[in-house]
């Protein structure tokens, strides 16, 4: 994987001993510092993550999540951590539906799980080799002493001030301490510092051995004083949320001592050489195999980078399994997904017959072992059934048709929010586009060392305007309930116990059954979009690393959003000017509703590999602050 006479916003690092790539510059730089003090991958990634969580708190917190994909050279290969908090004890349908709700609020104390970055970290963390205050010192260093304040941060904290101020006075107090912070200002979180602290000070008095921290730390946080605070806060607060109403939350003590991250192996395909992995169902990650398993039908690279007929066919690939997520995708350990079909050449051969020369208009979800798809109502909101003899299905038999106004028990999406809910990255979204998450959602990283282990993992949720921070704790909780439905029957059906259907999805491949690239982006449901033109920009086209992260970008609307209030966009297709006006002029004549954006805005890409005895890295330049470190 040589260099490239091409121009790269910066260039693709190369070395022997260790690589670093991830959102944000600081983090990267701890990885790197990691590394040289004798830690592998893992210690690295964890070490990089907690920083990630201090130094982009509007992306992501302690409270989030984190699904994990790595390769343990000197254990079992290839495995996938979970990192997936579930729906509290007390999240039934009933409960939200009590409250004349249809939706899942999308921030608030009623679309909070159970808070599984942390043990998640603990769990990776089992794989390493450095003693536990060497990995966390790094965050704690950051939260107590300070970093600079992200441009994109202090505009988050401005626009929530007044939902702080006047509901959420926990975030208030530290996030507006003296006022908005100002850009590039030395901001500190104490509570989160002396939170760490005390975690490890508990860690360390339970005794010398690594294995006995690690576990006294994860006590700490699920069964110890962390749980204890976030119960106390709960079984007391309400709070005002995205409805305009005040609610309390369900998430109790006891919800948090019953989890454990857990490992499983991945979903898998194989593709250009190379053995994709990817999180199960509970996750979005087998869309991405699934678009793959459609798009090796095609003659891509016949079509050429960045072509016309590349980018159609790409997207209505994607508007194919993006509709198989939103009708088959959801926790296999409480529904079953038909996810072997799902992969099968002979199911991709049926759905492959569907992507014609024109954009299309529907949502077709498949019928895979010839099983009746089933959408609940707020997914089919501007669509109609796009084959009357399949149709979807609810629960109760009836046959869904278009789902008009507000839908099948969904709210009307054009009403006004309450301004002083409103989330931060939320605005009134252009030409009518469902409102998404401002850029960035999310946060990724990815590691490789010389032992020839490599980590993929995106940690999301627990994000500043996400609920109020827990008094004391300097976090607040996540919102990834919103992605479960509240009408029963569907496989991302709210559930107690359950996991939601969630977002982030890390990638790993593997070449010839050994470790060879690690990739991913925040985006929410761009993220399976984003990093599928990276991947065949690099395997398809043979693009270096950077050159892959670095040429322009799209993506598609068309599906149901996951976030709240769930809308979705016809026939959308977002690219970047840098596209060319030839390409989105043809593809407007396909019948794609494109929208231009700016020339560097969509992704934040970042990936590692190992080849021929090197190690590689590149991150991304859109939002100025990811960033690679290595040698």
């Amino acid at each position: 994987m040589p260099g490239s006479p091409t121009f790269t916003t910066r260039p693709q690092l190369a070395g022997t001993f260790g690589m670093v790539a991830s959102t944000h510059w600081l983090a990267s730089a701890t990885g790197l510092a990691v590394l040289e003090k004798g830690g592998n991958a893992f210690d690295a990634a964890v070490a990089t993550g907690l920083v990630l969580q201090v130094v982009e708190p509007h992306l992501n917190g302690p409270g989030g999540e984190v699904p994990v994909i790595g390769y343990d050279a000197a254990g079992d290969g290839v495995f996938v951590l979970d990192g997936q908090g579930v729906a509290p004890a007390a999240a039934t349908i009933e409960a939200y539906t009590a409250l004349g709700l249809d939706l899942v609020p999308g921030n608030g104390l009623l679309a909070a799980t159970v808070p599984a970055a942390f043990g998640t970290w603990m769990r990776l963390l089992g794989h390493g080799l450095l003693p536990l205050r060497e990995v966390m010192e790094y965050a704690i260093g950051y939260a107590r002493d300070g970093y600079p304040m992200l441009a994109t941060a202090s505009a988050t904290i401005d626009a929530v001030s007044g939902l702080f101020r006047d509901h959420w006075p926990t975030s208030a107090e530290i996030y507006l301490d003296g006022g908005v912070p100002a850009p590039g200002a030395r901001f500190t979180n104490k509570p989160l510092a002396d939170c760490y602290t005390r975690i490890l000070d508990e860690a360390e008095a339970a005794g010398p051995g690594r294995e006995t921290q690690i576990e006294a730390a994860r006590r700490a946080w699920y069964e110890g004083f962390v749980a204890e605070a976030i119960d106390a806060y709960l079984a007391a607060a309400e709070v005002m949320d995205i409805t305009g109403e005040r609610h309390r939350g369900l998430l109790t003590g006891q919800d948090m001592a019953s989890w454990r991250s857990s490992a499983e192996a991945p979903a898998t395909l194989e593709f250009g050489g190379l053995t994709v992995c990817k999180t199960g169902p509970w996750g979005q990650g087998p869309v991405f195999l699934q678009q793959l398993a459609l798009l090796r039908g095609f003659d891509l690279a016949a079509m050429g980078a960045g072509s016309t007929d590349l980018v159609h066919t790409v997207t209505e690939c994607a508007k194919l399994a993006f509709a198989d997520r939103e009708a088959w995708y959801g926790d296999p350990r409480q529904t079953s997904v038909p996810l072997a079909e799902l992969l099968s050449a002979g199911y991709a051969d049926q759905r492959r017959a569907l992507v014609g020369p024109e954009a299309s208009a529907d949502l077709r979800p498949g019928a895979p072992a010839g099983l009746m798809p089933g959408l609940p109502g707020y997914a089919l909101a501007g669509f109609p059934v796009a084959d009357p003899a399949l149709g979807f299905f609810r629960p109760d038999g009836r046959t869904l048709a278009r789902a008009g106004g507000g839908g099948l028990g969904d709210p009307t999406l054009g009403g006004t929010l309450p301004a002083a809910a409103a989330p931060a990255t939320r605005g009134p979204a252009p030409r009518g586009r469902a409102p998404e998450l401002g850029p960035g959602d999310t946060c990724h990283l990815d590691v490789a060392d010389r032992f020839g282990n490599l980590v993929s993992a995106t940690p999301s949720g627990g994000w500043l305007q996400s609920s109020p921070v827990i008094p004391g704790l300097g976090f607040c909780l996540g919102s990834r309930a919103q992605m479960f439905a509240l009408t029963p029957g569907f496989a991302s059906s709210l559930a107690p116990g359950r996991r939601p259907r969630t977002t982030l999805s890390p990638s790993l491949a593997l070449r010839g059954g050994e470790p060879y690239l690690a990739f991913g982006t925040p985006g929410g449901d761009q993220q399976d979009q984003w990093t599928m033109g990276f991947f065949l920009n690099h395997v398809v086209f043979g693009m270096n690393l950077q050159e892959a992260i670095d040429a322009p970008a799209y993506h598609t609307d068309h599906f149901p959003s996951s976030f709240y209030p769930r809308g979705s966009v016809p026939r959308s297709l977002s690219a970047e000017e840098r596209v060319g006006a030839h390409v989105l002029a043809r593809l407007r004549q396909r019948g794609h509703d494109v929208e231009v954006r700016p020339p560097w805005s969509l992704g934040r890409i970042s990936a590692v590999s190992r080849d021929g005895g090197f190690l590689y890295a590149a991150a991304n330049p859109r939002g100025m602050q990811g960033y690679a470190a290595g040698r």
